[in-house]
């Protein structure tokens, strides 16, 4: 059993829902990464999922392109994010983390060669944005082998019959994405996200996280109420940033995210 399932059947049998915060790796640094991912773990964060730094990252709003461009210019790697999860995991063998990004740096990589030492490393999951599931072999059985799930995105656009072949394919979890549009952006219609996610329910046994938008404990709390857990991104990558340009100690950043996400998890548990 992996551990993002493992994860999702404790939360289910403590009644508890997901709290699923998104970094970039390398903003400030790699260094700060390491220590951001056990201050992430130590105020309650269900699994990481780790933002490989990319140039054109079609789906991210301002933010979160705006941290990908200081990770690329600290000249940040797909390997340099397995290093980093590998320093997590030397005392951190718990936290479920996964792996967003997009296509271009897998290939570079190599399929083969990316499995081999993300399994190494301790990986649990990949997200690929823009990687469809029609296009996803051979890389999606590469995966499977190495028992390291593949997630896959639900839009709010996405048809019936698509998401049913989605949800054939996926483990570990569904990301359900709550609106029209890239993260951090919008306003979240949650009766309109409820709908979808029950939607969801019917045709997969798979958790069901939702993303993009989630903001502050309000909005988790609300989309919490429907769903298996809640991915935060935008807001938590802005107050990495804004802590670190204010004092530049890495303290300071770590107080600030278990003030945070401590409020988030807090409200996610009332």
């Amino acid at each position: 059993m992996s551990r993002i399932q493992t994860t999702f059947e404790q939360l289910k049998t403590a009644g508890r829902k997901a709290l699923i915060p998104f970094i970039t790796t390398g903003d400030p640094s790699l260094q700060a990464t390491v220590s951001i991912m056990h201050a992430l773990a130590e105020a309650g964060s269900d699994v990481i999922e780790l933002g490989i730094p990319f140039s054109d990252p079609s789906a991210d709003g301002p933010v979160i392109q705006a941290a990908s461009e200081r990770a690329l210019k600290n000249k940040v790697s797909l390997r340099n994010v397995l290093e980093v999860v590998a320093s997590f995991r030397e005392t951190n063998q718990t936290v479920p983390v996964v792996l967003m990004g997009y296509l271009n740096p897998f290939e570079v990589y190599g399929y083969q060669a990316f499995v081999k030492d993300a399994s190494i490393a301790g990986i649990d999951g990949v997200l690929i944005v823009d990687m469809p599931p029609e296009e996803s072999d051979p890389f999606a059985g590469l995966l499977k082998d190495n028992d390291i799930d593949l997630i896959y995105l639900i839009a709010p656009t996405t048809t019936e019959q698509r998401a049913r072949m989605i949800c054939e394919q996926a483990s570990g979890y569904i990301y359900y994405v709550s609106l029209k549009g890239v993260t951090g952006a919008g306003h979240i219609d949650v009766a309109e996200v409820a709908s979808k996610v029950n939607s969801l329910k019917a045709i997969t046994e798979l958790p069901v996280g939702v993303g993009f938008g989630i903001k502050d404990a309000e909005s988790a709390t609300q989309v919490g109420a429907v769903s298996d857990g809640v991915v935060m991104g935008s807001a938590l990558v802005n107050l990495i940033y804004e802590t670190s340009c204010k004092s530049g100690k890495s303290e300071d950043t770590r107080e600030a995210i278990l003030e945070f996400m401590g409020t988030i998890r807090k409200a996610l548990d009332s």
